[in-house]
Protein backbone atom coordinates (compact mmCIF):
# COMPACT_ATOMS: atom_id res chain seq x y z
CA UNK A 1 0.00 0.00 0.00
CA UNK A 2 1.30 3.44 -0.96
CA UNK A 3 -0.16 6.94 -1.00
CA UNK A 4 -1.76 7.83 -4.32
CA UNK A 5 -0.11 10.47 -6.50
CA UNK A 6 -2.21 13.45 -7.58
CA UNK A 7 -0.04 15.09 -10.24
CA UNK A 8 -0.65 18.73 -11.12
CA UNK A 9 -1.96 18.14 -14.63
CA UNK A 10 -4.24 20.23 -16.81
CA UNK A 11 -7.85 19.08 -16.65
CA UNK A 12 -10.80 20.27 -18.71
CA UNK A 13 -12.87 23.03 -17.14
CA UNK A 14 -15.88 21.55 -15.38
CA UNK A 15 -19.42 22.93 -15.42
CA UNK A 16 -21.06 22.23 -12.05
CA UNK A 17 -24.30 21.45 -13.88
CA UNK A 18 -22.86 19.54 -16.82
CA UNK A 19 -25.70 17.53 -18.43
CA UNK A 20 -25.54 13.75 -18.30
CA UNK A 21 -23.69 12.09 -21.15
CA UNK A 22 -25.93 10.65 -23.88
CA UNK A 23 -26.92 7.01 -23.65
CA UNK A 24 -28.67 4.16 -25.37
CA UNK A 25 -30.17 0.76 -24.60
CA UNK A 26 -28.13 -2.23 -25.69
CA UNK A 27 -29.59 -5.73 -25.78
CA UNK A 28 -27.38 -8.08 -23.78
CA UNK A 29 -28.44 -11.70 -23.38
CA UNK A 30 -32.08 -10.79 -23.90
CA UNK A 31 -32.38 -7.82 -21.53
CA UNK A 32 -31.75 -4.11 -21.99
CA UNK A 33 -28.56 -2.56 -20.62
CA UNK A 34 -28.35 1.23 -20.63
CA UNK A 35 -24.94 2.59 -21.61
CA UNK A 36 -23.76 6.22 -21.52
CA UNK A 37 -20.74 7.25 -23.62
CA UNK A 38 -18.08 9.84 -22.80
CA UNK A 39 -15.91 9.81 -25.94
CA UNK A 40 -12.23 10.25 -25.24
CA UNK A 41 -9.52 12.05 -27.11
CA UNK A 42 -7.48 10.54 -29.90
CA UNK A 43 -6.05 7.23 -28.71
CA UNK A 44 -8.07 7.29 -25.49
CA UNK A 45 -8.04 3.92 -23.75
CA UNK A 46 -11.37 2.24 -22.91
CA UNK A 47 -12.84 2.81 -19.45
CA UNK A 48 -15.97 1.45 -17.79
CA UNK A 49 -17.75 3.06 -14.83
CA UNK A 50 -20.01 1.07 -12.45
CA UNK A 51 -22.28 2.91 -9.99
CA UNK A 52 -23.40 2.02 -6.48
CA UNK A 53 -26.63 0.80 -4.90
CA UNK A 54 -29.49 3.15 -5.75
CA UNK A 55 -27.32 5.11 -8.19
CA UNK A 56 -26.98 5.16 -11.95
CA UNK A 57 -24.53 5.92 -14.73
CA UNK A 58 -25.10 9.64 -14.11
CA UNK A 59 -23.01 9.36 -10.94
CA UNK A 60 -19.91 9.45 -13.18
CA UNK A 61 -20.77 12.47 -15.35
CA UNK A 62 -18.15 14.83 -13.91
CA UNK A 63 -15.27 12.40 -13.47
CA UNK A 64 -15.77 10.96 -16.95
CA UNK A 65 -15.69 14.49 -18.39
CA UNK A 66 -12.42 15.31 -16.62
CA UNK A 67 -10.81 12.08 -17.84
CA UNK A 68 -12.19 12.28 -21.39
CA UNK A 69 -8.89 13.55 -22.90
CA UNK A 70 -7.26 10.31 -21.71
CA UNK A 71 -10.06 7.73 -21.52
CA UNK A 72 -12.84 6.66 -23.87
CA UNK A 73 -15.48 6.11 -21.22
CA UNK A 74 -18.69 4.16 -20.88
CA UNK A 75 -20.92 4.15 -17.81
CA UNK A 76 -23.60 1.49 -17.40
CA UNK A 77 -26.79 1.25 -15.38
CA UNK A 78 -26.79 -1.96 -13.34
CA UNK A 79 -29.88 -4.19 -13.73
CA UNK A 80 -33.06 -2.42 -12.65
CA UNK A 81 -31.36 0.94 -12.02
CA UNK A 82 -31.34 3.96 -14.27
CA UNK A 83 -32.76 2.92 -17.63
CA UNK A 84 -31.65 -0.74 -17.56
CA UNK A 85 -34.15 -3.58 -17.45
CA UNK A 86 -34.51 -5.53 -14.21
CA UNK A 87 -32.53 -8.76 -13.96
CA UNK A 88 -33.96 -12.27 -14.20
CA UNK A 89 -34.51 -14.07 -10.91
CA UNK A 90 -31.21 -14.45 -9.04
CA UNK A 91 -29.56 -11.75 -11.13
CA UNK A 92 -28.76 -9.44 -8.21
CA UNK A 93 -26.19 -11.59 -6.45
CA UNK A 94 -22.60 -10.36 -6.45
CA UNK A 95 -21.41 -13.08 -8.85
CA UNK A 96 -24.36 -12.36 -11.18
CA UNK A 97 -23.67 -8.62 -11.26
CA UNK A 98 -19.95 -9.20 -11.87
CA UNK A 99 -20.83 -11.61 -14.67
CA UNK A 100 -23.15 -9.01 -16.18
CA UNK A 101 -20.41 -6.39 -16.25
CA UNK A 102 -17.96 -8.92 -17.68
CA UNK A 103 -20.45 -9.87 -20.41
CA UNK A 104 -20.77 -6.22 -21.42
CA UNK A 105 -16.99 -5.86 -21.68
CA UNK A 106 -16.89 -8.98 -23.85
CA UNK A 107 -19.92 -7.94 -25.92
CA UNK A 108 -18.58 -4.44 -26.55
CA UNK A 109 -15.16 -5.76 -27.53
CA UNK A 110 -13.45 -2.96 -25.59
CA UNK A 111 -11.52 -4.99 -23.05
CA UNK A 112 -9.32 -4.86 -21.17
CA UNK A 113 -10.76 -1.68 -19.64
CA UNK A 114 -9.81 0.76 -16.94
CA UNK A 115 -12.55 -0.25 -14.48
CA UNK A 116 -14.13 2.16 -12.00
CA UNK A 117 -16.54 1.19 -9.23
CA UNK A 118 -18.27 3.05 -6.41
CA UNK A 119 -19.90 1.37 -3.37
CA UNK A 120 -21.82 -1.68 -4.66
CA UNK A 121 -20.11 -1.11 -8.02
CA UNK A 122 -16.77 -1.20 -6.19
CA UNK A 123 -17.54 -4.60 -4.67
CA UNK A 124 -18.63 -5.87 -8.08
CA UNK A 125 -15.45 -4.47 -9.65
CA UNK A 126 -13.20 -6.18 -7.10
CA UNK A 127 -14.90 -9.49 -7.83
CA UNK A 128 -14.59 -8.97 -11.58
CA UNK A 129 -10.92 -7.95 -11.41
CA UNK A 130 -10.15 -11.01 -9.27
CA UNK A 131 -12.01 -13.56 -11.38
CA UNK A 132 -11.55 -12.11 -14.89
CA UNK A 133 -8.16 -10.37 -14.79
CA UNK A 134 -7.87 -10.41 -18.58
CA UNK A 135 -10.74 -7.89 -18.76
CA UNK A 136 -9.27 -5.27 -16.40
CA UNK A 137 -6.35 -2.98 -17.23
CA UNK A 138 -6.52 -0.91 -14.04
CA UNK A 139 -8.95 -0.65 -11.13
CA UNK A 140 -10.23 2.51 -9.41
CA UNK A 141 -12.41 1.96 -6.36
CA UNK A 142 -14.38 4.72 -4.63
CA UNK A 143 -15.57 3.63 -1.17
CA UNK A 144 -16.22 0.03 -2.26
CA UNK A 145 -18.89 -1.82 -0.27
CA UNK A 146 -16.50 -4.23 1.45
CA UNK A 147 -17.84 -6.57 4.17
CA UNK A 148 -18.39 -4.63 7.38
CA UNK A 149 -20.81 -6.71 9.42
CA UNK A 150 -18.36 -7.41 12.20
CA UNK A 151 -20.58 -8.51 15.07
CA UNK A 152 -23.40 -10.99 15.59
CA UNK A 153 -25.55 -8.07 16.81
CA UNK A 154 -25.16 -6.32 13.46
CA UNK A 155 -26.14 -9.47 11.62
CA UNK A 156 -29.07 -10.16 13.93
CA UNK A 157 -30.52 -6.73 13.10
CA UNK A 158 -29.86 -6.55 9.38
CA UNK A 159 -29.93 -10.01 7.86
CA UNK A 160 -33.43 -11.14 8.96
CA UNK A 161 -34.90 -7.84 7.78
CA UNK A 162 -33.53 -8.35 4.27
CA UNK A 163 -35.06 -11.83 4.06
CA UNK A 164 -38.49 -11.08 5.55
CA UNK A 165 -41.43 -12.23 3.41
CA UNK A 166 -43.02 -9.38 1.46
CA UNK A 167 -40.15 -7.00 2.34
CA UNK A 168 -40.28 -5.64 -1.23
CA UNK A 169 -43.96 -4.76 -0.81
CA UNK A 170 -43.28 -3.10 2.53
CA UNK A 171 -40.43 -1.09 0.98
CA UNK A 172 -42.65 -0.04 -1.92
CA UNK A 173 -45.24 1.33 0.53
CA UNK A 174 -42.51 3.20 2.39
CA UNK A 175 -41.23 4.71 -0.85
CA UNK A 176 -44.75 5.83 -1.66
CA UNK A 177 -44.85 7.87 1.55
CA UNK A 178 -42.15 10.32 0.40
CA UNK A 179 -41.93 12.79 -2.46
CA UNK A 180 -39.25 12.55 -5.17
CA UNK A 181 -37.61 15.67 -3.73
CA UNK A 182 -37.46 14.10 -0.26
CA UNK A 183 -36.11 10.87 -1.71
CA UNK A 184 -33.40 12.62 -3.73
CA UNK A 185 -32.31 14.86 -0.88
CA UNK A 186 -32.27 11.92 1.54
CA UNK A 187 -30.04 9.85 -0.72
CA UNK A 188 -27.66 12.73 -1.40
CA UNK A 189 -27.50 13.56 2.32
CA UNK A 190 -26.31 10.02 2.99
CA UNK A 191 -23.77 10.07 0.17
CA UNK A 192 -22.33 13.59 0.50
CA UNK A 193 -20.39 14.88 3.48
CA UNK A 194 -22.29 18.16 3.01
CA UNK A 195 -25.43 18.09 0.87
CA UNK A 196 -25.25 21.89 0.57
CA UNK A 197 -22.45 21.34 -1.98
CA UNK A 198 -24.88 19.79 -4.45
CA UNK A 199 -25.51 22.37 -7.18
CA UNK A 200 -29.09 23.36 -8.02
CA UNK A 201 -28.80 21.67 -11.41
CA UNK A 202 -27.53 18.43 -9.90
CA UNK A 203 -30.30 18.47 -7.30
CA UNK A 204 -32.93 18.99 -9.99
CA UNK A 205 -31.42 16.11 -11.96
CA UNK A 206 -31.55 13.87 -8.86
CA UNK A 207 -35.20 14.78 -8.18
CA UNK A 208 -36.19 14.01 -11.78
CA UNK A 209 -34.40 10.67 -11.63
CA UNK A 210 -36.05 9.83 -8.30
CA UNK A 211 -39.47 10.68 -9.72
CA UNK A 212 -38.97 8.41 -12.70
CA UNK A 213 -37.53 5.59 -10.62
CA UNK A 214 -40.28 5.72 -7.99
CA UNK A 215 -42.86 5.20 -10.76
CA UNK A 216 -41.26 1.93 -11.89
CA UNK A 217 -43.10 -1.18 -10.66
CA UNK A 218 -39.83 -2.94 -9.84
CA UNK A 219 -38.06 -0.07 -8.03
CA UNK A 220 -38.36 -1.41 -4.46
CA UNK A 221 -37.75 -5.01 -5.51
CA UNK A 222 -34.53 -4.15 -7.35
CA UNK A 223 -33.19 -2.13 -4.44
CA UNK A 224 -33.99 -4.81 -1.84
CA UNK A 225 -32.66 -7.69 -3.94
CA UNK A 226 -29.45 -5.83 -4.77
CA UNK A 227 -28.96 -5.00 -1.09
CA UNK A 228 -29.76 -8.60 -0.18
CA UNK A 229 -27.15 -9.80 -2.66
CA UNK A 230 -24.62 -7.49 -1.04
CA UNK A 231 -25.46 -8.68 2.49
CA UNK A 232 -25.32 -12.31 1.37
CA UNK A 233 -21.84 -11.73 -0.04
CA UNK A 234 -20.73 -10.55 3.41
CA UNK A 235 -21.70 -13.94 4.84
CA UNK A 236 -19.76 -16.05 2.37
CA UNK A 237 -17.29 -18.65 3.70
CA UNK A 238 -13.80 -17.23 4.04
CA UNK A 239 -12.51 -19.00 0.94
CA UNK A 240 -15.09 -17.15 -1.20
CA UNK A 241 -15.24 -13.86 0.66
CA UNK A 242 -14.57 -10.52 -0.99
CA UNK A 243 -11.45 -10.15 1.18
CA UNK A 244 -10.04 -13.40 -0.23
CA UNK A 245 -10.93 -12.33 -3.77
CA UNK A 246 -9.29 -8.94 -3.23
CA UNK A 247 -5.95 -10.63 -2.67
CA UNK A 248 -6.20 -12.10 -6.19
CA UNK A 249 -6.51 -8.72 -7.95
CA UNK A 250 -3.59 -8.23 -10.34
CA UNK A 251 -4.52 -4.89 -11.91
CA UNK A 252 -2.88 -1.68 -10.67
CA UNK A 253 -5.39 -0.29 -8.17
CA UNK A 254 -6.34 3.15 -6.87
CA UNK A 255 -8.50 3.26 -3.73
CA UNK A 256 -10.30 6.52 -2.91
CA UNK A 257 -12.15 7.03 0.37
CA UNK A 258 -13.91 10.00 1.92
CA UNK A 259 -13.11 10.50 5.59
CA UNK A 260 -16.72 11.49 6.26
CA UNK A 261 -18.21 8.42 4.57
CA UNK A 262 -21.44 7.54 6.45
CA UNK A 263 -22.15 4.32 4.56
CA UNK A 264 -18.81 2.48 4.49
CA UNK A 265 -16.69 4.04 7.26
CA UNK A 266 -13.16 5.17 6.45
CA UNK A 267 -11.77 2.69 8.99
CA UNK A 268 -12.17 0.05 6.26
CA UNK A 269 -9.89 1.92 3.86
CA UNK A 270 -6.59 0.68 5.26
CA UNK A 271 -7.76 -2.93 5.41
CA UNK A 272 -9.01 -2.76 1.83
CA UNK A 273 -5.74 -1.20 0.67
CA UNK A 274 -3.76 -3.95 2.40
CA UNK A 275 -5.98 -6.66 0.92
CA UNK A 276 -5.38 -5.63 -2.72
CA UNK A 277 -1.71 -5.97 -3.67
CA UNK A 278 0.08 -2.74 -4.53
CA UNK A 279 -2.88 -0.44 -3.89
CA UNK A 280 -2.47 3.34 -4.01
CA UNK A 281 -4.64 4.94 -1.31
CA UNK A 282 -6.17 8.42 -1.38
CA UNK A 283 -8.06 9.66 1.70
CA UNK A 284 -10.10 12.84 1.28
CA UNK A 285 -11.14 15.10 4.13
CA UNK A 286 -14.57 16.72 3.91
CA UNK A 287 -15.78 14.05 1.48
CA UNK A 288 -18.39 11.35 1.96
CA UNK A 289 -19.34 8.18 0.07
CA UNK A 290 -19.22 9.48 -3.50
CA UNK A 291 -15.85 11.14 -3.94
CA UNK A 292 -16.17 11.06 -7.74
CA UNK A 293 -19.14 13.43 -7.38
CA UNK A 294 -17.94 15.50 -4.40
CA UNK A 295 -14.28 16.02 -5.37
CA UNK A 296 -14.05 15.04 -9.05
CA UNK A 297 -10.94 17.10 -9.84
CA UNK A 298 -8.90 15.53 -7.03
CA UNK A 299 -10.05 12.04 -7.94
CA UNK A 300 -9.27 12.71 -11.62
CA UNK A 301 -5.70 13.74 -10.78
CA UNK A 302 -5.21 10.58 -8.75
CA UNK A 303 -6.52 8.53 -11.67
CA UNK A 304 -4.06 10.29 -14.01
CA UNK A 305 -1.30 9.33 -11.57
CA UNK A 306 -2.46 5.71 -11.72
CA UNK A 307 -2.59 5.79 -15.52
CA UNK A 308 0.93 7.21 -15.70
CA UNK A 309 2.23 4.57 -13.30
CA UNK A 310 0.48 1.87 -15.30
CA UNK A 311 1.97 3.15 -18.55
CA UNK A 312 5.44 3.26 -17.01
CA UNK A 313 5.06 -0.32 -15.79
CA UNK A 314 3.95 -1.46 -19.26
CA UNK A 315 6.94 0.27 -20.87
CA UNK A 316 9.37 -1.39 -18.46
CA UNK A 317 7.94 -4.77 -19.35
Amino acid sequence: MTNARTPDVDLPSLDADLPSWPGRVEQLDGTGLYVRDTPGGAGGEPALYVHGLGGSATNWTDLAALLAPRLDGQAIDLPGFGFSDPAPRGGYSQPALAARVARWIEHSGRGPVHLFGNSLGGAVSIRLAATRPELVRSLTLVSPAVPQLRTSRDRARLVPLMFMPNIERMAARRIGDVTPAQMARGVLSLCYADVARVSPGRMAEAVAEAERRMALPWAAEVYIRSFRGLVTSYLQPSNRSLWRLAARVQAPTLLVWGKQDRLVPVRYAARTARAIPGTRLLLLDGVGHTAQMEAPETVARAVVGLLEDTADLTCRR
